[in-house]
């Protein structure tokens, strides 16, 4: 009695060795990333990362010795604004340098050699520049990107993961050179075990899918 006790013992033994086995072996057949920088970021498309102005955006634009023309600005939803000169500017998806130089070129017609500095407020962004977290966050939202931001400063911005999230079955979806692209991030070991291995780098306009876990 006693040896067959033994032998079904063994048998159940060997069946969890050879079911975790396969659980172990079960990986997801999206790419990974590289672990996040811990030092001022070596990837060149976050290097050269400069803040583009969006709709919503607050703009403090000041024309050298034209105070009556300066002044401060609301980006409108369609990306425009207007001044007291000229109406109707496009100056969504520019850098605050780049619109500073346009803004020069289109005053030339009224003043002479003007010379225009453009400062941003609120910094909300064009939609194509913001990180969306969307699933089990406790707070699934946008969140405009900031130079050298990982996948862990975005979840301490939604504050963190529900109960019921699968973090370490989430999908981070990145458009590169045109061509959409997911890759397997590992939100519960980052954020419930703490294992800033699994941290990476973000982009501007990423976007993390965090499933539902089934229990």
């Amino acid at each position: 009695m006693k040896i067959k006790v033994l032998n079904k013992t063994v048998a159940i033994i060997a069946g969890f060795i050879a079911l975790t086995g396969l659980v172990g072996c079960a990986t997801s057949d999206k790419p990974s990333l590289p672990q996040a920088s811990t030092h001022a970021s070596l990837t060149t498309n976050i290097e050269n990362y400069r803040y583009l102005i969006g709709p919503g955006d607050s703009l403090n634009i000041f024309v050298w010795r034209n105070p009556e023309i300066s002044g401060g600005f609301q980006v409108r939803p369609d990306g425009m604004i207007s001044t007291s000169l000229v109406e109707d500017i496009p100056v969504s998806g520019r850098t605050p340098t780049q619109l500073a130089r346009e803004l020069e070129q289109s005053l030339a017609k009224y003043i002479r050699d003007p010379i225009v500095t453009v400062t941003v407020g609120g910094f909300v962004g064009p939609y194509s520049e913001q990180v969306r977290v969307i699933g089990e966050a406790l707070q699934p939202k946008a969140v405009n990107y900031k130079q050298h931001m990982t996948l862990l400063d975005l979840m301490i911005k939604v504050g963190g993961l529900t109960d019921f999230a699968n973090g370490d079955k989430a999908t981070l979806i990145r458009v590169e050179n045109g061509v959409q692209k997911e890759y397997n991030v590992q939100l519960d070991t980052l954020v419930r075990d703490g294992d800033i291995a699994a941290n990476v780098d973000l982009l501007p306009g990423d976007i993390i899918i965090i499933p539902e876990a089934w229990f």
